[in-house]
């Protein structure tokens, strides 16, 4: 993502490729590592191994935060009022399967300008 001068992702400097020296990685699942599958742990287990995959990271990749909590409706609200294009809410306590789920769900602001860009 590109951070704009609010602090929020800009996802049209993202994309016109004129701001690639300022792109930052926010990781925020971990599907394998090692040549081991994690897809079958539980989300919980999968945030662990990324934290601690990361820990030592380097300029620039961050691991997502991750609210362990029902807040769901209370975080899209702000993420509304930030402008933020939405959020992605998954089972903590589910595996990682392919494909459409109802172990998770994707909600977008409407009001987003992403949700009328044409690609």
């Amino acid at each position: 993502m590109v951070l704009g001068v609010d602090g929020a992702s800009d996802f049209n400097a993202l994309h016109s490729r004129r701001h690639d020296g300022e792109v930052q990685l926010y990781a925020f699942n971990i599907l394998a590592l090692g040549g081991e599958d994690l897809r079958q742990l539980p989300l919980t287990m999968r945030k662990a191994n990324l934290a601690r995959l990361l820990r030592g990271r380097p300029d620039g990749i961050f691991v997502a935060p991750f609210e362990a909590a029902e807040i769901g409706p209370d975080l899209f609200a702000a993420a509304c009022r930030m402008g933020l294009e939405g959020l992605v809410s998954k089972r903590r306590d589910r595996r990682c399967g392919a494909g459409r789920s109802k172990d998770w769900i994707k909600l977008k602001n409407r009001t987003n300008p992403a949700m009328t860009r044409e690609c």
